[in-house]
């Protein structure tokens, strides 16, 4: 989430949760006054006593509800944590823990979670969470997971975190020793307006160390829940989350977990909920994820509807429609959005001379995105207004795109806003409505059911006739206030993004390569490209190009059609190559040059998280290699063809001499830009292993 798109938004979450407040008081402050305080205590009681988890053994079962049996409250938490109240069968376990070497399910950790556990409750005034955490440190490696943050905000409504405790455990000449958390050094810190954090490092820690703490975390807007994490960058043993549900209340729940579930069960009779996961690995850094969060095993929630013992249901977001409603409809969002701005350049009544509606969008889009500046502010709402921001030829994501949006409706063409989400932020879900998964608004142009155009003209590389690569693969939510329509549309791209590569050279008898190199790159491919060019210094670029191999040397670059929309960008190199392995005997090369393609990204062979390609694509290598004089082809790599069942994703290889050359074509195809490991991951494991041996296989010259 992004700080500076609060200052619409607090607005009205202010106003949503006084109108939840008002909600909750009338139909729950009597029943709450009676029933809370005892009803919580009896979720906790219960928590540990119905801990029962098939999939841990006897003695860790046991090891985990001793634990559960002395946090069934957050008074007992800190009354044990601050070291009362400790039993000789609390220390023994204790010292059990101490003496664990190492994490039995990963290998190779500094640290692990040994349980992580939450229970969430609700009432008229609010939310809270009770947590309590227990950590293993097995080497000094291991000692900065010691140092603990907690982050919170009050954009949705006053949060705060409090009843903090802790302590370290460590094993001193075969006697438990327990060092407590000093509240002196637990620090508060002020991020920016919206965002705070508690950071404190606990004590006398060293490998061998166990550190446990535990907080409350409760926020005063009854409908923004937290969700839960079972999954971090340490290897958890148990997490578990219980919530109480309000019996009149209705919850959206977004599940985004694959693994097996230790417990997934109502309890009291359908009043609350528990769910537990074991043995979950650690996040690791996987290729082709759109965001980190994705693919974190989790549970988010949001309150959609609450009915009245009176009769009637309040819809709290039930619907993107009326999430999309209650946006367009907040004042002082409209108010931002609604201003008329001064068209001094004419640019609609020059777009109103084109003939099309493609014409118009091309011609206002290029205008908007060449006159005005992104300032940097990452944002869908805006603080002063589109017409200053097209005063001053500078504005946020939103602002940029509104006055688009504002220009393409004069000029007689539909355009309304649309809310996004980019890459790095995650996705959005078709079946969650909640709008903190949104990041970015972009202009939504429906030409017909089946052709769009989703305009971002705050990006200097996006094009108007393609969907921008930051937000494909999620949906957006388009906001038709006239019509009263608000819609999710999946962002995709289904033709192939292309990318050739024509090498024609000479392979000397002294083992250099000389030749030239065109290289063509289609829509994104030409955006990064473009982009990565204009970041970097030309030298730097070219070692980019040529992978950054020593033997590679590129004499000349050349770049054409940069500024032509519909024209591929064409990079001519000219170079020289001294092929590595070569002797008095032989020579070798390998024809995979200026593809980008020598290593193979899926080295792990589990994965745990969704393979996002982004779009489909198109690789096509050729190459015509003239046979050094007195040698001849000792060894030439086969014709071959690979591919995942379905034809999803292929390679082809072609190799043949004629008339004194090698000719080599390649030909890589990716029909499919989302995979679900769950399915098919061991196929794109072995297919990509195989394809990157097959790229770097050799040719072979002997001398005749």
């Amino acid at each position: 989430m992004h700080v500076l798109k609060t200052v619409t938004k607090s607005s009205m979450m202010k106003k949503l949760a006084l109108l939840l407040l008002a909600i909750f008081v009338f139909f729950y402050a009597a029943r709450a006054q009676q029933n809370v305080n005892s009803k919580n205590d009896t979720i906790r009681t219960a928590l540990m006593r119905r801990m029962v988890n098939h999939t841990l053994s006897k003695a860790d079962s046991a090891m985990l509800i001793l634990h559960l049996t002395k946090i069934h409250k957050i008074d007992t938490v800190r009354s044990v944590i601050n070291g009362k109240g400790l039993d000789e069968k609390n220390m023994r376990m204790d010292s059990i823990e101490l003496k664990l070497a190492s994490c039995d399910f990963e290998n190779e950790v500094n640290a692990m979670i040994l349980y992580d556990l939450g229970t969430m409750s609700g009432s008229s005034t609010g939310i809270s969470v009770q947590r309590h955490k227990r950590i293993k440190i097995f080497n000094e490696k291991g000692v900065g997971a010691a140092n603990i943050r907690l982050d919170y905000t009050n954009q949705f409504g006053a949060e705060q975190i409090d009843e903090i405790a802790g302590r370290t455990i460590n094993l001193i000449n075969g006697k438990v020793e327990y060092t407590e958390l000093d509240p002196k050094l637990v620090y508060h810190e002020d991020k920016d307006k919206y965002h705070q954090a508690i950071i404190f490092s606990m004590p006398n820690v060293k490998a061998g160390s166990i550190i446990e703490i535990s907080y409350a975390w409760q926020r005063t807007a009854p409908r923004a829940l937290p969700g839960w994490d079972f999954q971090s960058d340490l290897p958890t043993s148990y997490s578990q989350f219980a919530m109480q549900l309000y019996p009149d209340a209705r919850f959206s729940l977004l599940d985004r977990t694959t693994f097996h579930m230790a417990k997934d069960s109502t309890i009291f009779g359908g009043a609350g909920h528990v769910w537990a996961m074991s043995n979950v690995p650690s996040l690791k850094n996987e290729p082709f994820i759109r965001a980190p969060d994705d693919g974190v095993q989790s549970l988010k929630f949001l309150l959609s509807s609450v009915t009245s013992p009176l009769g009637g249901t309040v819809d709290l977001a039930g619907s993107w429609a009326t999430v999309g409603r209650w946006v367009v409809e907040d004042k002082e969002w409209d108010k931002a959005f609604n201003q008329n701005i001064n068209d001094k350049e004419g640019l609609v009544k020059q777009a109103k001379k084109f003939p099309d509606v493609d014409a118009k969008v091309s011609f206002l889009f290029n205008q908007v995105k060449t006159l005005m500046k992104w300032n940097g502010e990452k944002n869908w709402t805006s603080k002063d207004g589109i017409k200053k921001a097209w005063q001053d030829k500078s504005g946020n994501w939103a602002e940029i795109n509104m006055v688009l949006c504002r220009l393409l409706n004069q000029a007689g063409v539909k355009a309304y806003p649309m809310l996004a989400s980019t890459r790095d932020n995650g996705k959005m879900f078709r079946n969650f409505p909640d709008i903190q998964q949104a990041n970015k608004l972009v202009a939504y142009v429906e030409v017909s059911p089946s052709q769009y155009y989703v305009l971002d003209a705050s990006g200097k590389y996006n094009n108007y006739n393609e969907v921008p690569f930051d937000l494909l693969n999620s949906y957006g939510l388009y906001l038709n206030k006239d019509q009263g329509i608000y819609d999710m549309v999946f962002l995709k791209n289904d033709n192939p993004v292309k990318q050739e590569v024509r090498i024609v050279a000479d392979i000397k008898p002294d083992g250099t390569m000389v030749g030239t190199a065109q290289v063509n790159s289609f829509s994104y491919n030409k955006t990064n490209a473009l982009q990565l060019y204009n970041q970097l210094d030309e030298q730097k670029y070219m070692q980019g190009l040529s992978d950054n191999d020593n033997n590679l040397k590129i004499l000349s670059l050349k770049l054409q059609n940069a500024a032509v929309d519909s024209l591929p960008l064409t990079q001519e190199i000219s170079f020289t190559l001294s092929l590595p392995g070569t002797d008095d005997n032989y020579i070798y090369f390998n024809p995979n040059l200026f593809t980008g393609l020598h290593t193979n990204p899926f080295i792990n062979e589990r994965r745990f998280t969704d393979i996002d390609l982004g779009c489909n694509y198109l690789f096509s290598i050729n190459g015509r290699y003239k046979i050094p004089g007195g040698y001849k082809i000792e060894s030439l790599p086969k014709n071959q063809v690979i591919a995942i069942p379905g034809d999803d994703i292929s390679f082809r290889r072609t190799v043949f001499e004629q008339d004194g050359y090698i000719i080599v074509n390649y030909v890589i195809s990716y029909k499919k830009s989302f995979f679900f490991p769950k399915d098919i991951y061991y196929k794109v494991y072995d297919y990509f292993k195989k394809m990157n041996e097959l790229l770097n296989e050799q040719v072979v010259f002997k001398k005749s």
